[in-house]
């Protein structure tokens, strides 16, 4: 590798993450822990939740308090909703839950704050949420549509969530290309993988690029400037403010 592209590498890396990557180390080696209450909160749920729902006892009452499936009544599925983002899904290893709420969530906290954090994420696990009573209504036979199957499917866990904050947070940093790729993998993932899971994360993308061209095209004027390009207010830190 010669030295142009070297440079030209850190260039891009520079561009690409730099924003990112100083604001998320600035708040852990200033605050440490304490920057992301929200995210160790949320990781402490789902591991209550998993241990809770693989006993005998208590498998029924975390269905009931965070199961969401397409069959259920609306009302009840957006009842179950806040809470169905921290229960596993069962079909998966418990500690990739628990990696995605900690590294997603955990970055996204710092970088926008807890609350729209969570707005985000629900904002993304709605999408999906939604998309999958549209989907089993326009049928198998259709390119967004769902077998009859898919109404039984037990819809938990913080994947829907994950993708969607991962989007928002890369436009507010403008790290583009990294959003890109996430988009990419997701596609490629419905590719091989044809499955409600994969087709809610398409959902929830979708839905979280429209609250971004929403915010960029109406939004405060702050909102428009990339937060690794503001100075940080007096007395402040470095860290930008969300």
């Amino acid at each position: 590798m010669t030295a142009l592209s070297t440079s030209s590498l850190r260039q891009f890396a520079s561009r690409e993450w730099g924003p990112l990557l100083g604001t998320v180390r600035d708040a852990l080696v200033r605050d440490k822990w304490r920057a992301i209450p929200m995210t160790i909160g949320a990781v402490a749920l789902t591991s209550v939740f998993q241990i809770v729902q693989n006993t005998s006892w208590g498998f029924q009452p975390v269905q009931n308090l965070g199961s969401v499936k397409a069959v259920d009544p609306l009302w009840l599925a957006l009842l179950r909703t806040p809470l169905s983002l921290f229960v596993p899904a069962l079909d998966l290893p418990v500690w990739g839950a628990l990696a995605q709420i900690l590294i997603v969530f955990g970055i996204s906290e710092i970088c926008i704050g807890w609350w729209r954090t969570l707005v985000i994420g629900y904002v993304a696990t709605l999408a999906g949420t939604t998309y999958a009573r549209i989907g089993l209504s326009l049928g198998p036979d259709h390119p967004f549509g769902l077998p009859v199957s898919d109404r039984i499917v037990n819809d938990t866990g913080p994947s829907a969530a994950v993708v969607g904050l991962a989007i928002y947070v890369c436009w507010r940093y403008r790290a583009y290309v990294t959003g890109a790729l996430v988009i990419l993998v997701m596609i490629g993932e419905v590719l091989i993988k044809d499955n409600l899971a994969g087709k809610e994360h398409l959902a929830a993308i979708a839905a979280v690029m429209a609250v971004c061209v929403v915010r960029a095209k109406w939004g405060p004027a702050r909102s428009r400037t990339p937060l690794g390009q503001r100075p940080p207010p007096r007395g402040q830190g470095l860290r930008p403010p969300p």
